[in-house]
């Protein structure tokens, strides 16, 4: 039960417990702030007025940096050819 609670979705994406803590914490705070700058900008036209899309741009390059990574690196475990 505690595995399937807070193991399994980390390992399915190439982290463990605490990497994902970090990475989904980082992503979290990243859009509160980006979320917080669109919020002033429907306020205040003037200010803010890139940070929401630049902050959404931003996360995903860094999800499909990683997505891509984990990919190659299961790509290459697969076609490694081992000599004895």
């Amino acid at each position: 039960m505690i595995r399937r609670l807070f193991l399994d979705h980390p390992a399915s994406v190439g982290e463990s417990f605490t990497e994902h803590f970090g990475v989904a914490t980082s992503f979290g705070f990243a859009m509160i702030a980006g979320g917080i700058g669109a919020v002033i900008h429907g306020f205040l036209p003037f200010a803010f007025q890139t940070t929401g899309s630049r902050t959404i741009e931003g996360l995903h390059a860094k999800l499909v940096a990683k997505r891509a990574a984990k990919r190659a690196a299961t790509s290459q475990m697969k076609t490694v050819e081992y000599i004895i």
